[in-house]
């Protein structure tokens, strides 16, 4: 099973209007195949908490105003260190970038495939491959302390 259109349409829209307030290594993963309670992950980040609130209200607005849906369940804005965003058949991650670093949902993932943004949106990737592979290693090296 691979995601929707309609699932594809909605990350594509997420993802501009992530990238339109500059948010950082924005990446998607169709997880259709593994997961049944949605069919894509929209992964972003940011470097403060204030700029993580102002993503996700673009990111918000952007979707009710162009595509007229609503989050079903929006969680941890309070802390502003990482908020989601469920709108059933995609969920949208917006991560501080320590937070980021520290969860590596890229490397949970990393087998899933990648659902195609626009360029704008991935013009920062670079840094979240940096980021899942020093994840990695960290992973690594902790394990082979635990031994």
């Amino acid at each position: 099973m691979t995601a929707t259109d309609r699932s594809i349409e909605l990350t594509r829209a997420a993802a501009q209007a992530a990238a339109d307030k500059l948010a950082h290594d924005i990446i998607a993963y169709d997880v259709s195949d593994v997961l049944s309670i949605t069919d894509a992950f929209l992964v972003a980040s940011a470097p403060n908490d204030r700029q993580v609130k102002a993503i996700v209200d673009a990111i918000e607005e952007h979707l009710l105003k162009e595509l007229d849906t609503k989050p079903v369940r929006r969680e941890g804005e309070r802390d502003g260190r990482w908020v989601l965003l469920d709108y059933v058949d995609i969920v949208v991650h917006v991560q501080h970038s320590e937070e980021r670093v520290f969860y590596a949902l890229e490397r949970l993932w990393k087998d899933c495939p990648e659902i195609g943004l626009p360029a704008d949106a991935v013009a920062t990737r670079g840094k979240a491959a940096a980021h899942a592979a020093a994840a990695e290693a960290a992973a690594d090296a902790a394990e082979r302390e635990d031994v």
